[in-house]
């Protein structure tokens, strides 16, 4: 048998992380992006997956209005704190900000010049600003309560302004008028409550306005009169128009056609979308108020009574060319409306849908072979089903009346993939993903079913535990996979497990074993199909949260919260081997790589790998907030998918061949540079030289380097044209190369050499902007201080010693008089003048010592001539 290949890395590939908080969004001009508020942030999140591009920092402000300049380069939000901003979305900084509204922002809208800025606000105002002076240019008032819409004519030539508010009116607004009497040019009233929504048609000639008095009013723009009044029977929140030459406006077309059974339809009609509370896109023509087309069920699912307030969209918008209609629900997710050309008709489909927040997620699998989907149970009702490679979610399992807290998937042999669920409203639920309906419902538990897993070889039963302590056999056999209303499931078996909450099941590979992980702080283990007992696993100090069988030996694994993974025996119940290393409760453990390694995830927020034959962590990340509740392991990938109580879903990909080939690859070009920088250095290009050994990070080549120039007649220019060539974050490495030298007395002066050089080449601007020189400047300072005191010391010390040696005529003086600057001899000059005058200041306070000095002077004049005398003498 060949032997394993131990993973030795693993690599969070993709996120799926809360960028939604609900609040106001805006679609970029071309349907790329949205920018949408979450909390106190701005997420810039792309619209194909969900990936979170970007994001601005709002300064701790709930934000309340969000707007794009007509480019797109331009992002304009407003909150609680009355602050306008203005972002570029290019470097994510506010380039402006200004307050002016008495209370919060709760609309924007940008002209199509990009110059303008108009803001309704909660103060019953309607304000216009000039967006690069931050001035306000015009200043409306007349509403009666809070204005939450507003928009800007389209045609330059109108130059209007027109603003919907509570006091269940809209008002249209000259921007051209300088007489404030005549600055409102009309005053629309034919709403019972307040205007949520207000649209133009393609032509500008119609206004459309929607309100919760559950009606949509027609506004000729020419006199201001209602054309139409339109009864939708539903509180409204958003309505829409529909734009020409798109695939959408075809269909809209066709529509019209068969309701009107006419060859060609009106090319006068304009249509509109309403969206509201019953949570259904409905599509209007404005000639004789038709609904030409009505959703048949809402795609939002809520199955509790009292959750009605999340039922319904809050708002809608058109994208441009052929991306369809965007809805944004209630619970933060965005739904992608589009044409779809079917052999019998044309339909409008949801054909992507984006969850803005996820909440606590509980559990979650893989679903079929190819693993191209994952189930994801969160503190919802519903299943929500997610696409691996984009991350959006395909489609929703709804049905059950409680939160869904456990899941398990297996392929059927007919080839369906089922997914069996297990809530807390005491049932069980049977699944087919392909065709996504129930077909079958599990009755008879008492409590909370907080674990379910299927057979692993015949899939003709599943299991499940539950907070009524006991552990059931649901049968399969007689089920038909298409069928299309759930029939009732009956049980095989069922005993009394343990004497608490079952947190855990696990079905052996072979069918003939479960394993239950309960409350009690035991593990038992079971025969099937008759539940008989085996032998019950004891030694953990707390709950245990999840068991697992080996693929390969006959053992189990269990979880617990006395942060432990222990792997017992199934023979005779003893403790094989025991892990340690999570700092809290360990919630989730699976084996990989054949049950050679797992994998094990807690409420420390860590995921960790370890190999069983050596009981060790290879690795451990840290990529979760709170405590990991959801683990999944791919069979064929082994991919893992983790989740938690950060409302965050982590995938993770094995990367162990990658990180080798990295390596190698690394490793081989450090060879290649290193020979290059050799072959720079041979050939004296010491600038070249410099340049790679920074690109390799080696301190100490570019201190030999640097060292080698210092002795060059030219060193000054070589050294500085070195210099000149350094990037940024390569002067970074420089300086703390040379706070390093600094500090030792052989390299110093080498290091205040090049520290002088840079100096005379950077100048102050950038050398503030090198990243960390405040803290390098202070590891640089004091040794240049204590350096520049001993060289001064050094200096003082050798004036001196040429002083006293020329007094005493120790030395002869010099032939050829050395050739100083003048500046330094009049500095040696003064020197020995000060030395003199401090000698004579001394002759005069301590006159014996001058005897003394003379009377040894004549004595030492005395033996020098005697010696000269015997010289003589000896040379003749």
């Amino acid at each position: 048998m060949a032997p394993h290949s131990l993973k030795k890395n693993y690599r969070c590939s993709r996120s799926l992380k809360q960028f939604y908080g609900g609040g106001p969004f805006i679609v970029s001009s071309d349907g790329s992006f949205i920018a949408c508020a979450c909390g106190d942030v701005i997420n810039i999140v792309d619209s194909t997956d969900s990936s979170v591009k970007s994001t601005i920092e709002g300064e701790s402000d709930t934000l309340t209005a969000l707007a794009l300049s007509p480019d797109d380069k331009l992002l304009f939000s407003a909150g609680h704190s009355r602050q306008i901003r203005v972002w570029d979305l290019e470097t994510l900084k506010c380039i402006r900000s200004w307050k002016g509204h008495e209370g919060p922002v709760m609309g924007m809208a940008c002209h199509a010049s990009g110059g303008l800025l108009a803001t309704a606000g909660a103060d019953r105002k309607v304000l216009v600003w000039d967006v690069d002076g931050g001035f306000c240019t015009h200043y409306f008032r007349g509403h009666k309560g809070v204005v939450s819409s507003i928009l800007f004519h389209p045609d330059s030539n109108k130059n209007i302004l027109i603003s919907g508010s509570d006091d269940a009116t809209v008002r249209v607004w000259d921007l051209n008028a300088k007489n404030t009497e005549k600055k409102c040019l009309a005053i629309m009233e034919k709403h019972f409550s307040a205007v949520t929504s207000i649209a133009l048609s393609e032509d500008g000639l119609t206004l459309f306005s929607a309100g919760r008095d559950k009606v949509v009013n027609l506004w000729d723009l020419h006199d201001y009169s209602c054309k139409a009044t339109v009864a939708t029977y539903e509180v409204l929140e958003a309505v829409t128009t529909v734009s020409s030459g798109t695939p959408f406006a075809s269909f809209v077309a066709s529509l019209d056609q068969k309701k009107s059974k006419k060859k060609e339809s009106d090319s006068q009609a304009t249509y509109f979308i309403t969206v509201g509370e019953r949570g259904v896109v409905r599509i209007w023509k404005s000639e004789g108020s038709i609904c030409l087309y009505e959703q048949k069920s809402s795609d939002i699912t809520v199955s509790s009574d009292d959750e009605e307030s999340k039922r319904g969209f809050t708002a809608a918008a058109m994208l441009p060319s052929d991306h369809g209609l965007l809805c944004v629900t209630a619970d933060q997710q965005f739904f992608f409306y589009s044409v779809v050309e079917n052999v019998e008709e044309t339909e409008l489909v949801l054909s992507k849908r984006l969850v803005g927040y996820n909440e606590e997620i509980a559990d979650m699998k893989f679903l079929g072979d190819e693993e191209q989907f994952l189930a994801v149970a969160t503190n919802l009702e519903e299943v929500r089903v997610y696409d691996v490679a984009t991350m959006s979610c395909s489609y929703v399992l709804a049905g059950h009346k409680e939160v869904v807290l456990s899941l398990d998937t297996c392929v059927s042999s007919s080839g369906n993939v089922l997914i069996v669920t297990g809530s807390k409203d005491k049932t069980v639920r049977l699944w087919n993903a392909t065709s996504k309906s129930c077909i079958g419902v599990g009755t008879g538990h008492n409590g909370d079913i907080l674990a379910v897993a299927f057979a692993k070889k015949s899939f003709s039963f599943f299991v499940s535990g539950s907070g009524d302590r006991t552990l059931k056999v649901w049968s399969l056999d007689g089920i038909s996979e298409d069928s299309e209303e759930p029939i009732n499931l009956k049980t095989r078996s069922v005993v009394a497990a343990h004497d608490k909450d079952i947190n855990s099941v696990a079905v052996a590979r072979n069918d003939s074993l479960v394993c239950t992980g309960s409350e009690d702080r035991t593990a038992s283990i079971w025969r099937l199909p008759d539940l008989v007992h085996v032998v019950t696993l004891k030694g953990h100090k707390r709950r245990i949260f999840s068991v697992e069988f080996s693929t390969v030996d006959q053992c189990v694994m269990t979880a617990s919260g006395d942060k432990t993974v222990k792997i017992w025996a199934i023979s005779d119940g003893s403790c094989l081997k025991t892990f340690e290393g999570h700092t809290s409760s360990v919630l989730r453990a699976s084996f990989i790589t054949d049950g050679t390694q797992f994998v094990s995830c807690g409420a420390d927020g860590l995921l960790k790998l370890w190999n069983v034959n050596t009981s060790e962590c290879i690795a451990t990340y840290d990529q979760h907030e709170d405590k990991v509740w959801a683990l999944a392991v791919g069979k064929k990938t082994e991919m893992i998918a983790t989740g938690g109580g950060d409302a965050v879903i982590n995938l993770w990909h094995d990367s162990t061949a990658s990180d080798k080939e990295d390596d190698f690859r690394k490793e081989e070009e450090a060879i290649l540079r290193g020979q290059e920088l050799e072959n720079a250095v041979l050939d004296a290009e010491y600038t070249k030289a410099i340049r790679l050994a920074f690109e390799l990070c080696r301190p100490h080549k570019v201190f030999e380097l640097f060292s080698g120039l210092c002795r060059k007649r030219d060193s000054d220019e070589q050294i500085v044209k070195a210099l000149q060539g350094l990037e940024k974050e390569e002067f970074r490495l420089l300086f703390e190369y040379v706070r390093e030298w600094n500090t030792k007395p052989k390299l110093c002066h080498i290091a205040q050499f090049v520290l002088y050089k840079t100096f005379n080449i950077l100048p102050p601007t950038e050398i503030v902007q090198v990243k960390g020189i405040g803290e390098l400047l202070e590891g640089l300072i004091p040794y240049s201080q204590r350096h520049f005191s001993r060289i001064d010391r050094f200096v003082r010390s050798s004036f001196l010693l040429d002083y006293t040696l020329g007094e005493m005529s120790v030395i002869d003086p010099e032939t050829v008089e050395t050739e100083y600057p003048k500046d330094e001899k009049k500095k040696e000059k003064d020197v020995i003048a000060a030395m003199e005058q401090d000698t004579d200041e001394l002759k005069q306070e301590t006159p014996s010592r001058k005897r003394k000095s003379q009377k040894s002077k004549g004595k030492s004049n005395k033996k020098r001539l005697i010696a000269e005398a015997q010289g003589s003498v000896i040379a003749v």
